[in-house]
């Protein structure tokens, strides 16, 4: 199913892909992310979370 990293650029409403692929990896799980499946990213960061609880974990890290 997963076949190549792609590299993304992460926009505040959307993402660029940079390098083609069909995943991203999770900045905090490591969990791979189909880019169809992709919702949740930091544009600050740069860094691409698998869903909503990864992205409040780290969101409550920062506080």
């Amino acid at each position: 199913m997963f076949k190549k990293l792609a590299k993304i650029k992460y926009l505040p409403n959307n993402f660029e892909v940079i390098q083609d692929g069909d995943y991203v990896i999770c900045a905090i799980s490591g969990k791979k992310i189909p880019l169809e499946k992709l919702n949740y990213w930091n544009v600050k960061d740069q860094e691409p979370y698998y869903s909503y609880k990864e992205a409040s974990f780290k969101r409550e890290k920062k506080d």
